[in-house]
């Protein structure tokens, strides 16, 4: 290690650490512990509607007319595949920047996974779309808006237009987003969400799906194991469209529970102004990241308004060798980053060439290049201006310091030919 770089100290902020739930919905939960009532139905009649009244502000919030909630972001995504009519073995479009869970729904679903390129700002490539879309025959694409990076969704709109798409969104790092003052989640057939930790809502885990059509609804809320009970649904298209699905839909159990809602109903009332901080947050570590001539941030669209819970950045030119000392010494300063890069699955990490489960693909160069430089930084909405721009001159020691051992390296070894030749 060049000893030239000065030492900083440690990031002691726990990049892991979530927001405390707030204490009306600790409050709440209580009284739903006490009473024993999980569960989101009532036999006794609707004796306690925290999902159903949330379902009815989510879908609000969002802009849309229905809103289910479910276990989880991955169950809501398979629950839109199924009021879609996604057919087993039929083809899904899926963009190559984003994490297991969304190829997962479509294999629940029975489907194969089809993997669009993307380019170098993360964003779907539009052109492999087209050529994928053709080849493949799929009529279905699952567009995941991953970590917050928004393509131009006027041309996917017209894209899908083109080619007789069906549109899903994958919205789990998306809340609050928007393209043009339209709010990302309502450009398709149907959109997922999800309230999985560390996402913009937390209730550990859950999910919500939200469409506009009554009777994709109604499969939707079916789907989701409403048993006999549709009416105690304030989020629905009504007792007679539910009547018309009711024997021909099966109960899949993706409930959410009272709990959950509980817990994340206040938090939806608070998401404004976590957000902002947390576009704050991005912004600052972003701009202190940007200093350092080795990275490479994405370029996004003016018209794109994101909604950040991490920071994403590209290194490009580095050796894994090089990669893993940069990996090394971030982490031992406190700042662990993930790579999309890697040979082998991490923590919450993947890539399309770990999932073997999904089959052939066709060439995805791109992608692999893309993600080979990719790296992710986690921002808990608590960290302080000061923090930020530590995190920032920790990540640009480290690559400064990989350059200076490449660096010294190579003058080495010249030194070294240079004595072999005189001598």
């Amino acid at each position: 290690m060049s000893s030239d770089i000065p030492s900083l100290p440690r990031l002691t902020r726990d990049l892991t650490e979530p927001e405390p739930i707030p204490e009306a919905g600790i409050a709440r939960a209580n009284e739903l512990m006490r009473s024993g009532r999980l569960f989101r139905y009532g036999e006794m009649g609707a004796d306690q509607l925290d999902v159903s009244l949330l379902e009815q502000e989510f879908a609000s919030f969002v802009g849309r007319r229905f809103c289910v909630g479910v276990n989880s972001g991955g169950g809501a995504l398979f629950l839109a595949l199924k009021v879609l009519g996604v057919q087993p073995g039929e083809p899904v479009l899926i963009n190559g920047f984003t994490l297991a869970p969304v190829p997962g729904a479509i294999v629940h679903a029975g489907a194969k996974p089809v993997i669009v390129e993307i380019g170098l700002d993360y964003v779907i490539d539009l052109d492999d779309l087209r050529a994928k879309a053709r080849s493949s025959g799929a009529r279905v694409l699952m567009l995941s808006h991953m970590r917050g990076h928004v393509a131009d969704m006027d041309a996917v709109v017209d894209a899908c237009r083109e080619l007789g798409l069906r549109l899903v969104e994958d919205c789990a790092h998306s809340l609050c987003a928007r393209w043009r003052g339209k709010t990302i989640g309502t450009f398709g057939d149907a959109a997922a969400f999800s309230a999985q930790t560390y996402k913009h809502l937390n209730a550990g885990e859950g999910g919500f799906l939200v469409l506009d059509d009554p009777d994709m609804a109604a499969r939707a809320i079916v789907h989701s194991g409403s048993y006999m009970l549709h009416a105690q649904h304030l989020s629905s298209p009504g007792v007679d469209v539910l009547a018309r699905h009711a024997e021909t839909t099966p109960n899949f159990s993706m409930r959410m529970t009272a709990l959950a809602a509980a817990l994340l109903r206040p938090q939806l009332q608070e998401l404004p102004r976590r957000a902002a901080r947390w576009n704050a947050i991005h912004d600052r570590i972003a701009a202190g990241l940007a200093r350092s001539q080795a990275v490479r941030l994405p370029i996004r669209h003016p018209d794109e308004r994101y909604s950040a819970t991490s920071v994403q950045f590209s290194l490009l030119g580095f050796e894994a060798a090089e990669i893993a000392a940069f990996l090394a010494r971030t982490k031992a300063r406190g700042v662990p980053i993930k790579w999309f890069g890697a040979d082998s699955q991490v923590g919450f990490t993947s890539a399309p060439r770990h999932w073997r489960y999904a089959g052939e693909q066709g060439d995805l160069t791109q992608t692999h290049q893309v993600l080979a430089g990719l790296f992710d930084i986690r921002t808990p909405v608590s960290m302080t201006d000061d923090e930020c721009d530590l995190a920032a001159e920790i990540v640009r020691e480290a690559i400064q310091s990989v350059i200076s051992d490449r660096t010294g390296t190579g003058q080495a070894r010249e030194a070294t030919a240079r004595q072999r030749m005189a001598g």
